[in-house]
């Protein structure tokens, strides 16, 4: 009769597509210790392993890089999310990445508790000229600027081979935009695809950014900047972007920002620029109406050939709005306009309050209204009738 440990090595050596996602498994030490021997296989054929939500410990990580140095290990996407691997956890993992045998190309490190010291870490490990590393997720860890300093060392590196990097709700300021925009202006830089949503950038961060972009060094063709306390005044470098004939910049994702009717305006003075290369924007939830919609529909007249696709949902375009985009846009456009009404012209969060009413055929029992059907209190005994809620979320 096979072991437990046994059955697990033959489930990764022959079953091992029931494997690839190991996700919130509790796994423990030995777990690890069956992956890096599997993983040092020449019969494993692993190359995606999803770990994420695991607390593996330093002494699962350092077994684990064990098996990333093997000349065996084919594994080409590893993700490590929601483990709290620290300073300690990484530089295990960067051991692993320095190797002249590791083949991984796709890392995850959301949420694993990283700080400023990590990203030092890793940008030795960018500087690495066996590091094959070309998309790397540092989301949801409290990096901040010196820690983006830091990391950017290894992202101007002739050796560097990094192609995309998630910065998302990692404590940026002004002071990253501004040392990313040196990055973005190295020869060496290979970065293709920057996400720094979720950051309060603000407006004078993102004209620092532009400089980069506006370099004919930049390599940028994806910038995420959704969320990141934007208004209409930072639109006009934008739409400089947009104009330039060096940027290769392809998707900008502007969603949740505060541009209105006069930023979008501003934005579509870049559109119509035949130097424009953008194949998608995204403006949801912007605080756009019909101005903004003219604007870009005489935009996409005056340069109908780029853009593929125009996100404008969580907005109050009106029909007069939507008739315009419709009039103008090509068949090869993507418009997408759902959810919108008056109510999303309102700032902030409020733009996504809404009146909610319970259905009484299936609503829980067990619900109590008070403060004017704005509070539901969960009771312990079964109400005797159904009451319809209409909850004013509207702020």
């Amino acid at each position: 009769m096979l072991s437990f440990t046994s059955y697990l090595t033959f489930l990764f050596y022959y079953v091992f597509i029931l494997l690839y996602r190991l996700n919130s498994c509790n796994l423990s030490e030995k777990s690890c210790e069956i992956l890096a021997s599997a993983l040092q296989s020449s019969n494993s054929p692993l190359r995606d392993l999803d770990l994420s939500s695991n607390n593996l410990g330093d002494a699962g990580m350092k077994l684990l890089c064990a098996g990333l140095m093997s000349p065996n290990c084919k594994l080409q996407r590893l993700d490590l999310s929601s483990n709290n691997l620290g300073d300690a956890g990484v530089k295990l993992l960067c051991a692993g990445l320095m190797s002249p045998n590791c083949k991984l190309q796709r890392l995850g490190l959301n949420s694993c508790g990283l700080r400023e010291k990590s990203c030092e870490i890793l940008a030795s490990a960018l500087q690495s000229s066996n590091s094959p590393l070309r998309d790397l997720d540092l989301s949801r860890n409290n990096l901040g600027d010196a820690g983006v300093k830091l990391l950017c060392a290894g992202l101007m590196s002739p050796n560097c081979k990094l192609q995309r990097l998630g910065l998302n709700s990692c404590g940026l300021r002004e002071k990253s935009c501004e040392i990313l925009a040196s990055a973005l202006q190295s020869s060496n830089s290979p970065l293709r695809d920057l996400d720094i949503s979720r950051n309060n950038l603000g407006d004078a961060g993102v004209k620092l950014l532009c400089a980069g972009l506006m370099s004919p060094n930049c390599k940028l063709q994806r910038l995420g900047l959704g969320w990141c306390n934007l208004t209409e005044g930072c639109c006009d470098v934008l739409a400089s972007v947009l104009r330039s004939p060096h940027s290769e910049l392809s998707d900008l994702e502007l969603r949740d920002n505060e541009l209105q009717d006069s930023g979008v305006r501003a934005l579509s003075a870049g559109l119509e620029d035949p130097h424009c290369k953008l194949q998608r924007l995204g403006l949801s939830g912007c605080r756009v109406t019909q101005r903004g919609c003219d604007s870009l529909a005489s935009a996409l007249c005056s340069n109908p050939s780029h853009l593929t696709e125009l996100d404008l949902r969580y907005n109050h375009p009106g029909d007069s709005g939507v008739r315009a985009l419709s009039a103008a846009k090509l068949d090869t456009l993507t418009l997408l306009v759902e959810h919108g009404g008056e109510n999303r012209i309102k700032p902030g969060p409020r733009k996504y309050g809404c009146r909610l009413t319970l259905d009484p055929n299936t609503a829980n029992r067990r619900l109590s209204l008070s403060e004017g059907n704005r509070k539901v209190t969960r009771t312990r005994g079964k109400r005797s009738h159904i009451l319809i809620i209409q909850r004013d979320l509207s702020l």
